[in-house]
């Protein structure tokens, strides 16, 4: 059965198992020492929360470039985001209706204010290297789409810099409460499976065997079977 790893992103790991020569960020090998472990849906080493991790090469595959009908609200990422400023009735409208961005209009995205008790609940304390300011709103934003920095662009693009951006849940999966730096294996359940669009492993990995030719045997003749040298008649 194919297992998924859901991990707590910490501000500052890179989403890789190997570092940069340019930057002192730390990397995955810091928290797993299983190699064969694949990022199914990268984080950038500034943003937080739900990264999530696979051995199966199909699953990963699943996550990442989902098939077109599984490619719906199933599929969806939702991150939590401190913006700087008052957002406004209007700048959620655009989020919500699609953003033009340099590679294209964005799809339109679920966005809600969410309220201080919420935060407390739910949100760590920030990382001494994110900028404070007096006036912050924090938005909740699902996204169906998968485009470079998105969500950061996106809030860019109306007038909310982002200040801080942590993933709460992605393609079903939640972060839960999973501590910081924390993380958890799960089964996939064929429901599961079912929902990501894999197929079944025995189906998956068994190929119909070709069906052979019948063969047609000949007879042969006395003199192949026996073969004999012919006396030249004196």
């Amino acid at each position: 059965m194919p297992t998924l790893i859901l991990f707590n992103k910490p501000y500052g790991v890179l989403s890789q198992f190997r570092s940069d020569d340019n930057n002192n960020f730390a990397t995955l090998s810091d928290y797993f020492s299983d190699r064969s472990l694949r990022v199914a849906g990268r984080l950038d080493a500034t943003s937080e929360g739900l990264l999530l991790l696979t051995a199966d090469g199909q699953v990963n595959k699943a996550l990442t470039h989902p098939p077109k009908a599984n490619a719906g609200k199933q599929q969806g990422k939702t991150y939590w985001i401190q913006v700087e400023g008052d957002a406004s009735d209007a700048q959620l409208q655009q989020l919500q209706t699609g953003v033009p961005l340099k590679d294209g209009i964005t799809l339109p995205a679920e966005v809600v204010r969410l309220s201080e008790a919420q935060i407390a609940e739910h949100i760590w304390q920030a990382p001494d290297k994110i900028a404070k300011r007096k006036v912050t709103t924090w938005l909740a934003i699902t996204i169906f789409e998968g485009k470079n920095r998105q969500v950061r662009r996106m809030a860019a693009h109306v007038g909310l810099p982002c200040l801080r951006l942590i993933r709460m849940a992605s393609s079903g999966f939640s972060l839960g409460n999973l501590e910081v730096g924390a993380s958890t294996q799960i089964p996939l359940s064929p429901a599961d499976l079912k929902r990501l669009g894999v197929q079944p492993l025995s189906a998956a990995t068994t190929k119909p065997q070709a069906r052979k030719k019948p063969r047609v045997l000949m007879p042969k003749s006395p003199q192949s079977k026996h073969p004999t040298s012919r006396r030249r008649q004196p």
